[in-house]
């Protein structure tokens, strides 16, 4: 695995925000982060991942995420 060693950031991360609530997790993997994410959005979290280039991506667009 590489980046993490050297210090890069991670590709992905993921907000979820629930009443006073916050979580985020980072992850290398696109399928992984949006696995994650759709696990939280399920339980009524509100999500968003944020790609290595800033753009972010509701649940609707899970999907275009794993097709980029």
């Amino acid at each position: 695995m590489q980046g993490n060693a050297r210090g890069c950031a991670l590709a992905y991360k993921m907000v979820a925000e629930r009443d006073n609530e916050k979580c985020s997790f980072a992850r290398e993997s696109r399928l992984l982060i949006v696995a994650k994410a759709r696990v939280w959005a399920s339980e009524g979290w509100k999500v968003v991942i944020t790609d290595q280039d800033g753009k972010d991506y509701a649940p609707p667009e899970f999907d275009q995420l794993l097709a980029a």
